[in-house]
């Protein structure tokens, strides 16, 4: 910097700055040149593509467990389409992941009174009156979504009998480690582990 002031004298304030940074931009461009060909690099993001579906994203995040990340999925769903009965099945199950049980009966609540004939959302209601002790109420939903769904879903069929053995050893006290089967539409369902 000090042989440019020698030589073209005293400069603007600004000026050496930018005089400076035009010196260092070939060795960008020669940094640039010598990226490997054969090191991998993530794509650029294509703004003209079409996003994916939020509500099969949210599924596939529920089927791998990521209930934060399933529950953020459902809300962009939500912002396209509006709170359909498949959106607020999904926000419930993503919610009785995370032990929201409380916002999860809320919004399985809705979904059965938006699509009363829809055994899944029947199913995963009754999962979440199951996990907060409230088996009577389970038992009776469990038989609901099982009628509904004409005895073909064996989740529906499993978490019934779990209600119905709860309900018949309303007394037993000793803890047990029960799995609940949170279904959704189509073939696949979740499973819920309770903890002790």
């Amino acid at each position: 910097m000090a042989s440019l002031r020698a030589r073209y004298g005293a400069m603007p304030q600004g000026l050496g700055i930018v005089m400076a940074v035009a010196l260092c931009l070939p060795a960008c461009d020669t940094f640039r040149a010598s990226k490997a060909p054969d090191r991998v690099y993530a794509p650029g993001i294509d703004l003209k593509k079409e996003a994916a579906d939020g509500l099969a994203v949210g599924n596939r995040l529920l089927a791998a467990s990521e209930y934060e990340l399933a529950l953020d999925a459902f809300t962009r769903a939500a912002l396209e389409r509006g709170l359909t009965p498949e959106i607020l099945t999904g926000m419930g199950t993503a919610n009785l992941g995370l032990g929201r049980l409380g916002q999860s009966e809320q919004l399985l609540r809705r979904a059965v009174e938006a699509a009363p004939d829809w055994p899944e959302a029947w199913n995963n209601l009754g999962v979440v009156l199951l996990e907060q002790g409230e088996t009577g109420e389970a038992e009776q939903v469990f038989r609901k979504a099982y009628a509904l769904d004409n005895g073909e879903s064996d989740a529906i069929r499993d978490n019934l009998r779990l209600a119905l053995a709860k309900t018949e050893n309303f007394g037993h006290t000793e803890a047990q480690n029960q799995e609940y089967k949170v279904v959704r539409r189509g073939s696949s369902d979740y499973l819920i582990r309770k903890t002790p």
